[in-house]
């Protein structure tokens, strides 16, 4: 996907803590994250399922964490210490260009994420986090957080190569971010909280309409699809459906364990954002 070099002034980076595992007391988020369980099952010797049901939770009543609250430095630096986070910050912008008009026409208020680079381990406003746990958005914050090398992990262990599904990585935490804007994401814990028994269905209905709202992002930007693009895209999508990474993490497929989507599910509501590039289209609660 050709997207332009991103201008400092449009986006809002950080660099986080890095090298290890700060603050201690477990991790608390999943505030609506592409999930790497694999990675965490194979690295960290963690159950999948258990992941799966831990990172669903989202901790908004959380107060940003120092390391959330400190000051931006230079974006043009930031953006620039590797070619991944120059894609990172590319896709930032053209995110921000591409929903920001969208919430004026329709008078309700934007603001931009941030988007936070870190190594190895960090603190947010959703409490602390490893590079294990992959990408993720946190709503206490509108951080989208991520390590890097997470990349070279989607490629090597996970067989989904390519910027455009480096694209939809960052797109997907970008659609997170519209839910949180929207007010979706605490009618979906409220109801959650009513109804425990919903919650993981819940959970993948929010996590499919992010899928949705990033393939919106590339629809309308048809013009910028290269060949391969769509098929990088789906690649990264089913391989992170939680029925491939459970069986690639040596467990029985459990459906009711989900809290992302299958991989076909994944791929549906992908394709259906990139087709019709129209975030109504979106509707994941109401449609199958």
């Amino acid at each position: 996907m050709r997207l332009n070099r991103f201008d400092p002034a449009n986006i809002k980076v950080r660099r986080g803590g890095g090298g290890g595992f700060p603050g201690g007391g477990g991790a608390k988020l999943g505030c609506g994250s592409i999930v790497l369980v694999l990675i965490g099952a194979l690295v960290f010797g963690l159950d999948p399922a258990q992941m799966l049901g831990t990172i669903s939770e989202v901790q908004q009543q959380q107060q940003p964490s120092p390391d959330s609250r400190a000051a931006p430095t230079d974006a043009t630096a930031i953006c620039e210490a590797n070619a991944y986070s120059l894609e990172a910050c590319n896709a930032l912008d053209s995110l921000n260009r591409t929903w920001q008009p969208l919430f004026e026409r329709a008078d309700i208020a934007f603001d931009q994420p941030t988007l936070n680079f870190f190594t190895g381990g960090t603190r947010t406003g959703c409490g602390a986090a490893q590079s294990a746990m992959g990408p993720f958005y946190c709503p206490a914050d509108r951080g989208i957080y991520i390590d890097t090398s997470f990349y070279d992990q989607l490629d090597r262990q996970l067989g989904a190569r390519g910027d455009f599904a480096r694209y939809y990585v960052i797109a997907h935490e970008y659609g997170h971010h519209v839910q949180s804007l929207l007010g979706l994401d605490r009618k979906v814990r409220n109801a959650q909280q009513q109804n425990p028994s919903q919650a993981n269905a819940l959970s993948v209905r929010m996590e499919l309409q992010a899928d949705c709202y990033a393939g919106v992002w590339a629809g309308k930007h048809a013009d910028l699809i290269e060949p391969g693009d769509m098929e990088e895209g789906m690649t990264a999508a089913s391989a992170i459906g939680d029925d491939a990474l459970m069986r690639g993490a040596g467990r029985s497929v459990s459906p009711e364990s989900f809290t992302h989507g299958s991989s076909a599910q994944r791929m549906k509501w992908l394709r259906r954002g990139i087709e019709t590039g129209n975030e109504d289209a979106c509707d994941t609660f109401n449609q199958q």
